[in-house]
This record gives structure tokens, C-alpha cells and sequence, in this order.
């Protein structure tokens, strides 16, 4: 399974990646090196500095004919990778 789920295309991350930081959704698992060496290897870029962040998933309820449902969406976690100065990472060139 790979660390790396899928890119951060938000309005909050889209201003990040002016100054060289692009965020990920990765592996609840998985540890800054892996998280490293995947980007640098997937993107072709050099890779300066990652902060990581655990998210708890939010709860949701449901309402039935015969009671209430109530549960979890997963967690996850976040990367936010900074690149070195002048490199950039482009999310759309695969589509």
C-alpha cells in the first residue's frame, strides 16, 4: 500500500503552495521518512521539511424508521511537505 493517499487541493493548501508547501492525505502509519521518500520519488522533487497532523474522524448520525445511528468516519493524517526553493509539484499535469 502506498503512504501517500491523495494531494490536498483546498483553498487553505492552494495559498501554501505559493511558498513551496504542498499538503497530502497519507497512511495513519506512516512516519516522516516514508513520507519523504515517497514524495521525492513519486514527484521528482527535494524535499526540505514535513510537519504531519492526526485528525480524530468526525462523528455522524443517521436517522432510521426504527432508531438513531450514530458512528465514525475514519481517521486520517495530514502532511504538509515544503519543497526546496524554486521546485514545484504540479497536481494537474496527470489529468
Amino acid at each position: 500500500m502506498s503512504v501517500l493517499i491523495k494531494p490536498l487541493v483546498t483553498e487553505k493548501v492552494s495559498a501554501l503552495n505559493e511558498k513551496g508547501k504542498y499538503g497530502f492525505v497519507v497512511d495513519i502509519n506512516a512516519n516522516k521518512i516514508q513520507i519523504k521518500a515517497e514524495v521525492e520519488k513519486t514527484y521528482g522533487v527535494n524535499v526540505e521539511s514535513i510537519n504531519t497532523m492526526k485528525y480524530l474522524g468526525k462523528q455522524k448520525s443517521r436517522y432510521t424508521k426504527s432508531r438513531i445511528l450514530t458512528g465514525r468516519k475514519p481517521s486520517f493524517k495530514k502532511a504538509i511537505v515544503t519543497v526546496a526553493e524554486g521546485e514545484v509539484i504540479d497536481f494537474y499535469s496527470e489529468i
